[in-house]
């Protein structure tokens, strides 16, 4: 047996080899599913959806949800949960089963430490250093310096300050935004504020599953003070590719598929 200790600094008992997880977190399901344990993963959360092929695999529950039944009936040997908007889930597991919380990165490397970090959980360290070291040849900021404000819909519109990893790859990118100053996560955007800064680019994400239009933003912001910035003037505005978390989503594909995304908008505006 191994223990090592969680996000938490719960020490944690685990076989040497895991047979069986549960992950209930949509990054570590990717992660685990490129590290080659897709066929260990027993359960997931219902909004898992990276890779394509674990739509086939047992739903648990949502984000905060779970059901303790199917849950008795996989008998995990570890169940991988991430820490905010998770930690009361967490401490409900945490009461019957063996579980593992990682801490949801601050920033784009923090997303390539928690790549590591499940390798050595998992027990595929190797898999896992040369997944981060791939994933890392696609981060390659631009020189170009932007004003930007991004928005995703997680049930109303919402923006990040300097705790989230989405202000962060933006400033490490060579955009500023009206709230990297601010010591939160996320925040209800004030749009007057947002005006004041008039950003240069803004970006869209829609909710999931439904994803979003540049024309249908335009529908939405074209009488708010937002309609008063550049990026309105400019058209400027860019949504997110496909009905799928993107910036939202903090797996490697974040590497893969976001950062390569997000340079281009930023060298075509």
């Amino acid at each position: 047996m191994r223990i090592l200790n969680d996000f938490t600094g719960r020490e944690i008992e685990l076989p040497e080899n895991l047979g069986s997880i549960i992950s209930l977190n949509p990054s570590i399901t990717e992660t685990l599913c490129l590290l080659g344990l897709e066929k260990k993963l027993k359960g997931v959360s219902a909004f898992c959806r990276r890779p394509a092929s674990v739509t086939n695999i047992r739903k648990i529950g949502s984000y905060s949800t779970y059901n303790e039944k199917i849950v008795d009936e996989i008998n995990p040997d570890i169940i991988f949960t991430i820490s905010g908007y998770q930690n009361e889930l967490t401490k409900q597991l945490v009461k019957k089963y063996n579980v593992f919380q990682f801490e949801l990165p601050s920033t784009p490397f923090g997303i390539l430490d928690m790549v590591n970090r499940v390798g050595i959980v998992s027990g595929n360290i190797r898999e896992a250093q040369n997944l981060v070291n791939n994933l890392w040849r696609n981060y390659d900021p631009p020189v170009k310096k932007t004003r930007s404000y991004i928005e995703i819909d997680l049930g109303g519109p919402v923006s990040f300050g300097s705790l989230s990893y989405i202000t962060s790859t933006l400033n490490y990118y060579g955009m500023q935004t009206p709230f990297d100053s601010e010591s939160r996560e996320w925040i209800e955007p004030d749009y007057n504020r947002v005006k004041e800064f008039d950003p240069e680019i803004m970006i869209f994400e829609g909710k999931m599953y439904r994803g979003a239009t540049v024309d249908d933003v335009k529908k939405r912001i074209g009488s708010t003070p937002l309609s008063e910035t550049s990026a309105y003037r400019n058209d400027r505005i860019y949504c997110t590719p496909g009905k799928l978390d993107f910036f939202a989503h903090h797996g490697p594909s974040f590497f893969s598929e976001t950062l390569p995304w997000l340079k281009m908008v930023i060298e075509a505006a």
